[in-house]
């Protein structure tokens, strides 16, 4: 038997203040005993140490009920569980910490095995700290709660069960957090913590290894949104979870997601519909208890006060805005038509196979930066742009930028990012791609390679020493110069005729762009200095800067139309 975790109409859910989650066969009477312990923790840090049945969110409760009802007995197994997994998504004050420590608790009063292993993780020790305290307080306020468990502080942070020799470890995030470790257990706070943390993936693949031979385990992951794009372990989960919500992942699933989460429409619209307070209970499921709508528009009104930075992480935090593409304001304009510009079948072999003519553009840097490749060409029956990109990282780019080295793994791990393992590597792949388009006869006499002229001489030897003509090349002024091509890409994408295939790279690289005027012209810079990366779209700018000038192919012929001249 399993369950099936679709919940298709989780927006409407939402609307009607429900808890976004698919409705479940489940076992009502350990539901009901498990909600009924919940219930009656107190929370400690509260004046009069009232209990959660007075002030926790029916939400929690649900989640409650699906973890402890979904106990189920086969023929193979006399009882597994059902909901082997679950995925939060909350905004902060909804009560997380709290929650999440009582439903530690639950399982603790509820577990039948003996030296049984439990672990809630935190991100930081000061999380960690949170989550101690107030399952230690929990017990504190409990006659039978502080006869039956033992609190130990300090390094060891550790909850024993005075009946059955279990045990609750509190711990941070780290390689050595699950060495040996067997846990029938785990609840793992502030997910997105984690994303840019490269081995974190090795140790949540190595708790999940841990508690699989436990039919009753149960892993937990509760988080807000980041402040930034999600990468690494975070984004993986995430978008796993969005995909069992959705529908697409079906198979073999035991993961209960709950996000709490606009639609994709309400947070990427460039009218910011979401920055409406009467939106947000849709996301608040605590409301006044003890959050209100009052509180939450006087921190938002303080966040636009203090600047940009402060409102996306206000909105990132209470509100699980995801940053991307649409939360910056001064965003360049082009990011909010480029989604809708994007198809997964234009590859490189697309542009050499369907277009008469093709140019490239390069952005390069130093070791701590990318190398970023563009090739934009035109298809020979359409006319509309077709573009391709791939970028190069040194190992010194993921020692110096670590805020980003799980995203630029993720990049490798689709093939659209090469982390370089000797010294050329970037510049002898960069040619090698330059060359298909070159035997193909696409590429234009002149200039048909663009490039910043700032540190590219051993690119330009390389290409030169393999056969390309020194005259295709060609340095592009950098800067307010390139506004032709900003504006020119901007309508293009805008009225469909520049198609690039969709790469997560260059979502990327697009996001973290913004938009300064400096006059007549309009400068495109990083968002974040040294977080965020532009290299890619710096190189498309260069590419469109010469394919703007409607080349001829050397074995081809020039297209003239006076209405794409115009876009320019």
């Amino acid at each position: 038997m399993a369950f099936d975790f679709a919940c298709p109409d989780w927006a409407e859910k939402l609307v009607r203040g429900e808890t976004p989650i698919a409705d479940l066969d489940l076992d009502e009477d350990r539901a009901a005993q498990a909600v009924n312990i919940f219930n009656k923790f107190r929370v400690p840090d509260v004046i009069g140490r009232p209990e959660l049945r007075e002030v926790a969110g029916e939400w929690i409760r649900d989640i409650v009920r699906a973890i402890f009802g979904s106990m189920h007995t086969s023929d193979l197994v006399p009882e597994v569980r059902l909901v082997g997994e679950v995925f939060i998504l909350v905004p902060k004050k909804n009560g997380k910490s709290t929650n999440a420590a009582a439903i530690a608790l639950t399982f603790m009063l509820l577990n039948e095995r003996p030296r049984a292993d439990m672990l809630i993780i935190g991100p930081t020790q000061k999380i960690s700290d949170v989550a101690f305290q107030q399952a230690c307080g929990m017990i504190e306020a409990d006659e039978y709660l502080t006869k039956r468990f033992h609190c130990v502080g300090g390094n060891e942070k550790t909850i024993y069960d005075r009946q059955n020799k279990s045990r609750l470890m509190v711990r941070t995030f780290g390689m050595n957090v699950v060495t040996g470790a067997k846990p029938v257990f785990c609840l793992i706070d502030e997910v997105h913590l984690l994303g840019s943390i490269p081995y974190a993936a090795d140790v949540i693949r190595q708790i999940r290894g841990g508690m699989m031979i436990f039919p009753e385990a149960v892993l937990v992951m509760i988080t807000t949104q980041s402040d930034h794009p999600p990468d690494g372990v975070f984004k993986s989960e995430l978008q796993y979870a969005r995909g069992v919500r959705d529908g697409r992942i079906t198979d073999g699933v035991k993961l209960l997601p709950v996000l709490y989460e606009f639609p994709e429409a309400l947070q990427t619209a460039r009218d910011e519909p979401w920055r409406n307070p009467d939106l947000w209970y849709m996301v608040t499921p605590s409301l006044n208890k003890p959050i209100t709508i009052d509180q939450l528009t006087s921190g938002y009104q303080r966040a636009l006060e203090d600047g940009h930075h402060e409102l996306v992480a206000w909105a990132t935090q209470h509100l699980n805005v995801e940053v991307g593409m649409a939360l910056h304001s001064n965003r360049w304009i082009g990011a909010d038509h480029w989604e809708a510009a994007g198809d997964t079948r234009v590859t490189l072999a697309t542009i050499i196979n369907d277009c008469d003519v093709a140019v490239t553009g390069i952005d390069g840097g130093g070791l701590d930066d990318l190398m970023a490749l563009a090739i934009t060409g035109r298809h020979r029956d359409t006319k509309k742009w077709l573009h391709w990109a791939h970028a190069w990282a040194h190992p010194e780019v993921l020692v110096q930028r670590k805020e980003i080295a799980a995203r630029l793994h993720d990049f490798e791990a689709a093939g659209e990012l090469t982390i370089c393992t000797y010294p050329t590597q970037d510049v002898v792949e960069l040619t090698e791609y330059v060359m298909q388009v070159f035997k193909a006869g696409l590429l234009p006499t002149e200039q048909a390679i663009g490039y910043d002229p700032y540190g590219i001489a051993a690119l330009v030897d390389e290409m030169v020493g393999r056969g390309i003509p020194e005259a295709m090349m060609i340095g592009i002024r950098q800067g307010s110069a390139l506004s032709p091509a900003t504006w020119g890409l901007e309508r293009k994408l805008k009225d469909g005729t520049f198609v690039h295939g969709a790469q997560p790279l260059m979502a990327w690289a697009v996001s973290n762009a913004i938009a300064e005027q400096r006059g007549n012209a309009v400068l495109i810079t990083k968002q974040t200095a040294g977080k965020a990366k532009i290299d890619p779209l710096v190189a498309t700018l260069n590419a469109v800067m010469l394919m703007a000038r409607n080349p001829m192919a050397a074995g081809g012929s020039s297209y003239l139309d006076t209405d794409e001249l115009m876009v320019f």
